[in-house]
């Protein structure tokens, strides 16, 4: 078609109506096709011309940024974008004629958030800037499926290092704490001969202050439970690290979400009652049965839980939500405590990240873990001062089976369920969500 309008031009004067009909028609029909493809691709094209006048947009351009429509042809591109600092970027970066690839933004347009990949080429024609080429990528669902696989990654990290914490550090562990014990019970010997051999040395029961060999007793003793006590937390850490690396061997069992909820709640009432917080459960009482480990399921729900409740110092409220969507259970954890800084949102689920001065940084992880082996997925949004909230999503296996009815469907049947897809296509059509 490009081909024949330069010559159809030259001849123009010499064309019938007919033919200038066809022409145009041909042109028009052309300029729809162009059009069309466009609007289908799954990015946002924006075309400037030399001014940086917005001269086209396809609807995806116009779904992401979006763009106000002014009816006016001259009007600067940074002009119709809504969002304040895309625009103001692309101004400076029309005008200082920067070539740009793959600036991010984050933007929140009808609701959404959405992070954004912004690049800037000019529009060459025999070796002259025409105007500008802007493309627009949709990035979100990609950072996240990277930020899940980075986590994916660290985990598989671990388990590498699982068998050498196990004898390297668990082994000595328990041999120091054993051999700790066997020294406590030969210095209470020690002790007991001590003042069987000096009765006039021993503590008096009317007197509250210790002084003589008993203080040096007690802060033996002070000093032993002090080693215990940290031989107990080191132990720990190693027991959380060879659960977040070991596979875990599920047991799934058909049951009620709901109920499980409600039970763990019960089971942290005092403690919920004793920091303030007031439990506000939103339990979709139609949620379908479905496969889930129950001891493994309660100790992420606990661990998600007690996080919330650290995060409300002076109380607050715990709303738990339980919805069935799209095939998929979806339970949210919400509070109204501290939030999460957006600096630490990508790093929450890594090992050995934390906040807390007692924390080992794997409670998060073994969530995710649990989360993972289920075939779910958890993700977190959180703002600041008003609250954090963790949406677990699991997937219900299909159990039903739609076969044939004995000897297959009637003409009539079929005719009907024919009809009956030809309007759902239609509709979905008429929405523009396609099939």
């Amino acid at each position: 078609m490009r081909q024949i309008i330069p010559r159809a031009l030259q001849k123009f004067s010499k064309l019938t109506a007919e033919q200038v009909e066809g022409l145009l028609l041909s042109m028009a029909a052309d300029i729809d096709r162009l059009e069309t493809v466009l609007d289908s691709l799954a990015e946002g094209i924006l075309v400037c011309d030399s001014e940086h006048n917005l001269i086209l947009a396809n609807k995806y351009a116009d779904l992401l940024l979006p763009i106000s429509r002014h009816g006016d042809d001259t009007v600067r591109v940074w002009n119709v974008v809504m969002d304040g600092m895309v625009a103001a970027y692309l101004e400076d970066a029309l005008l200082s004629g920067d070539q740009v690839r793959d600036r991010e933004f984050e933007t929140e347009a009808k609701g959404f958030r959405r992070l954004l990949s912004i690049s800037i080429f000019p529009l060459v024609k025999d070796f002259q800037v025409k105007g500008s080429l802007i493309r627009v990528d949709d990035i979100t669902e990609k950072r996240k499926k990277e930020s899940r696989i980075r986590r994916i990654e660290n985990l598989a990290s671990l388990t590498t290092l699982a068998a050498g914490v196990a004898h390297e550090i668990k082994n000595p562990l328990g041999s120091i704490s054993i051999h700790i014990q066997l020294l406590q019970r030969a210095f209470k010997k020690n002790e007991d001969l001590y003042f069987a051999s000096h009765p006039e040395d021993r503590p008096d029961p009317n007197f509250s202050g210790e002084r003589g060999p008993t203080a040096y007793f007690a802060v033996f003793h002070q000093y032993i439970t002090v080693i215990n006590e940290e031989i107990d937390r080191l132990n720990r850490i190693v027991v959380d690290f060879l659960f977040a690396v070991k596979p875990m061997d599920l047991n799934l069992r058909e049951g009620n979400f709901n109920t499980l909820v409600k039970e763990l709640v019960d089971f942290i009432g005092f403690e919920l009652d004793k920091a303030h917080v007031k439990t506000i459960l939103k339990l979709d009482e139609s949620l379908p049965l479905f496969d889930f480990d129950e001891r493994f399921m309660k100790q992420a729900m606990l661990n998600l839980i007690q996080n919330a409740v650290a995060a409300m110092n002076a109380g607050g409220n715990l709303t738990i939500t339980t919805e069935q969507k799209d095939g998929d259970v979806l339970i949210a954890i919400q509070d109204t405590g501290i939030g999460i800084p957006e600096a630490n949102m990508s790093k929450i689920f890594e090992p050995y990240f934390t906040t807390k001065e007692e924390g080992t940084g794997l409670g998060l992880t073994l969530v995710f873990k649990i989360i993972r082996e289920h075939q779910g997925e958890i993700a977190v949004s959180s703002r600041k001062g008003k609250g954090t909230c963790f949406t677990i999503t699991l997937p219900i296996p299909q159990r039903d089976r739609r076969l044939l009815p004995p000897g297959g469907y009637s003409k009539d049947e079929i005719a009907v369920q024919v009809k009956q897809a030809t309007e759902r296509i239609a509709e979905r059509t008429a929405e523009g969500t396609g099939l």
